[in-house]
């Protein structure tokens, strides 16, 4: 079993000397480490924000009001100021107008570029087409889109406008669809005909036109052809709303004035729409992109995503450094799970993204991946990685690699906790807190604990927190959201552990904790333990104790191609977690089912497999459109 805290990666003085941070640090005027930095940060919000506004030199009005006004839930930034996404992300096509700026993908092996000149002609071309269409600022617009060149652009042309974007990916069922989108109601819809995925296409025509039905909002539907399926006869498509040129221009707005609404899961109910910012967005992703990612204009940038998952949104914000960006669309697995490395290589990514799950995949494959000679970071997210997979990485993938675990959500559409250059790398530990972002963890009467696990919260305001939730003009769903346990603290909902040192380490979600005989744990640890053994594909634990009773402890796994669940293999996994967690934590049962409930973003279920084994039916225990196999839920039900 891999050691967690075991040193894998130290920078170097060339990386230190070189990396963003470092120069951020001297344009400061600061000495000494991270620490001391992070601790000024957030000390002192309004200085560092400012100092970031200042330092990236952002396109935009500063005004003359205070930087912060109020602390949550109702702080606001900048006041006066004016600031455009698309303008900033788009500026440098001015002094490079010929360095790529996107590369796209496709699973069928289409490739294509679009350098800054290029993807500016375009998004001014698909802006003239929106404003034809009477979009404006403030209004909707809604795409149902795969990872591809059309979807930032119309993002972009969106953003450049002051009208408001929101897209969900077209694996999404129309239901799920129309549960989001309806809450917004968007005047345009932009869609594909369909997809590609695992080798398989899929035509999306009929869900196209059952989510336009439930939306009386929409003005036009715009159809872009993927798949070559039958279009409405007096169909409007992507080439018409594209086919005038114009001068590119920019609607600036205030700081807080919407830029985009994604959503939360929507697997126990109706989805929330989180409304951040153009301000906020654009100075969080300045920072995080820049001094944890380590990137610029040197650099090409890819995150496997899709438009529905805040991950996207990430991605895109490479722009704004002036990175080139790497869109895929396509899965990770066809025709073999080496393909997104394989991608890497070919690009020359210097920076790769992904979800834990595929570096734990691609470690139980054995892949040992080739002519990454590029890349220098590697990011995971989505769930907690396992020592074993840090240790895969710097074992099979790169030795000087920097992995950068991190963790934080669609809420801040950035990471709370994750890396930096300055900072050595040790398994299963995520080396610190992110600039600007005050994470604490607390016990349950609100006091700050080091080196014991608590709530992950958030004790001072960040600009990318949701400047609001669609429809919530009092604001009571989103206080209800984040601050009803900590009045004025944020309670984001994961448990952390913060070392002493100022590392973390993520246990999971703190609403499906492992409670037997008072011991508490996170999930994150008992798959640890389990999704070690090579027959073993996934797992998923639940405690079904509720209201300080102690219930039974339940494990499912899901077999590797060709494994069984053997009597052998029962009392091996039982052994394991008596000798690595405790004599509490061994399962009352294990069964094997056919799969683990996922989203489609990947996260397991483990709060609606919870309802359901106390008696909720599967239709009302979660959304089946909001998830990756609803199909499995039925092999939870009690017997």
């Amino acid at each position: 079993m891999a050691e967690e805290g075991a040193l894998l990666w130290e920078p170097t003085d060339e990386v230190v000397r070189n990396s963003k941070i470092t120069s951020y640090m001297a344009w400061l005027g600061r000495t000494g480490g991270y620490e001391d930095l992070w601790e000024w940060s957030v000390a002192n919000p309004a200085d560092f924000w400012s100092s970031i506004w200042d330092y990236f030199d952002v396109a935009g009005e500063r005004g003359d009001g205070p930087v912060l006004n109020g602390t949550m839930p109702k702080a606001e930034w900048f006041a006066g100021s004016a600031v455009n996404y698309a303008e900033n992300a788009l500026r440098h096509a001015e002094a490079t107008p010929g360095r790529t700026a996107v590369v796209f993908r496709g699973e069928d092996g289409a490739r294509g570029t679009l350098t800054f000149a290029e993807l500016r002609e375009e998004v001014a071309r698909v802006r003239a087409g929106l404003v034809r269409l009477g979009v404006g600022r403030g209004d909707r617009v809604a795409a149902y889109v795969p990872n591809i060149a059309e979807a930032l652009i119309a993002f972009l042309a969106v953003s450049s406008l002051g009208a408001i974007w929101s897209s969900c990916s077209p694996d999404f069922g129309a239901p799920s669809v129309t549960d989001r989108f309806s809450q917004i109601e968007p005047v345009v819809l932009i869609a594909v005909d369909g997809y590609r995925y695992n080798g398989k296409v899929y035509d999306r025509t009929q869900a196209v036109r059952d989510i336009a039905a439930k939306l009386p909002s929409l003005r036009t539907t715009v159809w872009i052809p993927r798949v070559g399926a039958e279009l409405p006869e007096d169909a409007a498509t992507w080439a018409e709303l594209r086919a005038e040129s114009a001068p590119m221009a920019y609607e600036r707005v205030p700081f807080g004035h919407p830029l985009w609404i994604v959503y939360s899961s929507g697997t126990t109910g109706l989805p929330k729409p989180i409304v951040h910012g153009h301000g906020g967005i654009v100075l969080e992703h300045l920072k995080a992109i820049s001094f944890h990612q380590d990137l610029g204009p040197d650099d090409v940038f890819f995150w496997y995503t899709t438009t529905g998952w805040m991950m996207w949104n990430y991605l895109i914000g490479g722009l704004l450094v002036g990175c080139t960006v790497v869109l895929y669309d396509g899965s990770a697995n066809h025709p073999g799970t080496d393909v997104l490395w394989n991608l890497v290589a070919e690009e020359g990514v210097t920076y790769f993204g992904t979800g834990a799950p595929y570096i734990t995949a691609s470690m139980k494959a054995g892949l040992k991946p080739s002519g990454l000679d590029r890349l220098r970071g590697l990011g995971s997210t989505g769930s907690p990685l396992p020592p074993e997979g840090f240790d895969w990485v710097y074992s099979d993938v790169k030795p000087d690699v920097q992995l950068g675990s991190f963790s934080g959500g669609t809420d801040v559409c950035t990471g709370f906790v994750g890396a930096v250059p300055l900072l050595p790398v040790r398994s299963g530990v995520i080396p610190c807190r992110c600039l600007g972002a005050s994470v604490e963890s607390y016990d349950p009467a609100g006091k700050p604990l080091i080196g014991e696990v608590g709530e992950l919260v958030i004790t001072a305001p960040m600009p990318s927190m949701p400047v609001m939730f669609w429809n919530d003009p009092e604001g009571e769903r989103y206080r209800d959201s984040y601050f009803a346990e900590y009045p004025g603290v944020w309670r984001h909902g994961d448990w952390i552990k913060i070392l002493p040192d100022g590392g973390c380490v993520i246990y999971g979600r703190s609403d499906s904790t492992l409670n037997r005989g008072g011991v508490r744990m996170g999930t994150s640890e008992f798959y640890r333990v389990v999704e070690r053994f090579e027959e073993i594909a996934d797992s998923l634990v639940i405690d079904t104790g509720q209201l300080g009773q102690e219930g039974r402890l339940l494990l499912y796994v899901a077999m590797a191609p060709g494994a069984a669940l053997t009597d052998d293999l029962v009392a091996a996994l039982r052994t394991a977690l008596r000798t690595e967690l405790s004599p509490r934590h061994v399962p009352d049962m294990i069964r094997e089912v056919p799969g683990i409930p996922r989203t489609l973003s990947g996260k397991k279920l483990e709060v609606p497999v919870r309802k359901i084994l106390q008696g909720t039916p599967v239709e009302k225990a979660a959304n089946p459109d909001a998830m990756a196999n609803p199909e499995v839920l039925t092999h939870f039900v009690p017997e």
